[in-house]
């Protein structure tokens, strides 16, 4: 259609949208599916939080519009979230608040790219990151890291990705799909090579932050090497550790005039979130955190649920993730076989489509996040659905011929 933009041929719809928006309809269609597309906690929103917002909108501070990047006592709450968790001295001017960290990363590539600017994303990534650099006008540059190499970027791997053109790299730990994580050491190694090329920003997604197991200790970028501060954009948000995905707030910390140019975008575009979200926001910083290390504890039985029998299908591969709410298994094995109505597997698409048609479990293919053949499962979802489902794939693989 000739009306409508050019930017639009650069870029792909969301993956893990369609997946979940397809999950739904069958379901309404009345078929059994279990859907383990999307990526969000079961758990609500906790009480104190949701008692928050309700008194934010009894006392009548919901209803106006805030500062464009964040109300004064959530920019306050972010900084001291920084300072007691992560290490890091910011003043509020210094702190964005947007509709969720996908706002804040768009916000940051409008604000910063220009025609040709490189983006070095690690593969397997989240799907948005090189469409939202594409729609910016930049180029991303994809480094594709491996099962072998625990799906993370090595500092060689770095160095050698890195041109005059490149602007960011973007880190995202624990990941997005894999739950893959990077430890203090892997860090260093990266940010060593960055200290050789003052010319290239950090941009760390640390969404998935709390969610880590067996002892794993997280660090940021900023962190680990306090000389990078000044080019680093650290994000998060409370969607993930604090079950608020609908809320739709997510925040950075970065260098002040990078964070004026982010709020200017903003000011043209959605102006501020939604002011109830932003005062739940506050709660959940400052308020109490006991319910974290809860709900990790049933994270990491199902993620060592969803290993072990995923581990047991005929033809996959599934490593042991260090975070988040994701498995990443290989599908290598199943690739050249045929379902017994004698629909041929060639892809990891073609994979994940029979899966649902036959078994009604709906799972994103690893190549729309860079790499394949694999896919992903969210195992953000009630334990028995989650071991069903892994027995309708333990079937499906092992009625491929």
């Amino acid at each position: 259609m000739a009306f409508l933009s050019e930017s639009l041929k650069r870029v792909k719809p969301s993956a893990t949208v369609a997946v979940s928006d397809k999950a739904r309809a069958l379901k309404a269609a009345g078929r059994n599916v279990i859907g383990l597309g999307a990526g969000e906690p079961d758990f609500d929103t906790p009480d104190n939080i949701k008692q928050a917002a309700i008194k934010a909108i009894q006392e009548g501070r919901a209803a106006k519009y805030t500062i464009v990047d964040g109300l004064p006592e959530l920019k306050a709450a972010i900084v001291a979230k920084f300072k007691r968790e992560n290490g890091l001295d910011y003043k509020t001017s210094q702190i964005t608040v947007g509709v969720g960290g996908k706002h804040v990363l768009f916000n940051a590539f409008m604000a910063t790219m220009n025609p040709g600017d490189e983006v070095i994303i690690p593969a397997p990534y989240w799907v948005s990151y090189p469409e939202m650099v594409l729609l910016a006008g930049g180029e991303p540059v994809i480094v594709t890291c491996s099962q072998a190499s625990g799906f993370k970027m090595t500092a060689e791997q770095l160095d050698k990705a890195i041109t005059p053109k490149t602007k960011w790299v973007v880190l995202n730990s624990p990941s997005n799909p894999t739950g893959a994580a990077y430890t203090r050491a892997d860090i260093k190694a990266l940010t060593d090579v960055l200290m050789k090329h003052p010319h290239v920003w950090v941009l760390t997604d640390d969404m998935y932050e709390h969610l880590v197991y067996d002892d794993f200790e997280f660090t940021t970028p900023a962190q680990v090497e306090p000389r990078l501060y000044e080019r680093t954009l650290t994000l998060n948000g409370v969607s993930k550790a604090y079950c608020m995905t609908g809320w739709r707030i997510g925040y950075a910390g970065g260098a002040e005039p990078l964070i004026k140019a982010m709020a200017m975008i903003q000011s043209q575009s959605t102006t501020n979130p939604a002011a109830v979200s932003q005062w739940a926001a506050v709660e959940a910083l400052n308020g109490p955190q006991d319910f974290i290390p809860k709900h990790n504890k049933i994270f990491k039985e199902r993620r060592d649920l969803v290993v072990s029998m995923l581990g047991q299908a005929k033809g996959l591969v599934c490593p042991k993730p260090e975070g988040a709410f994701y498995v990443f298994p290989s599908c290598a094995g199943t690739i050249g076989k045929a379902t017994p109505a004698g629909k041929k597997i060639a892809t990891d698409e073609d994979f994940v489509t029979e899966l649902l048609e036959a078994e009604g479990v709906a799972v994103v293919h690893g190549s729309a996040f860079g790499l394949g053949p694999a896919f992903r499962v969210s195992y953000a979802t009630d334990t028995n659905l989650l071991r069903e489902a892994c027995e309708r794939i333990q079937r499906f693989c092992g009625n491929l011929r």
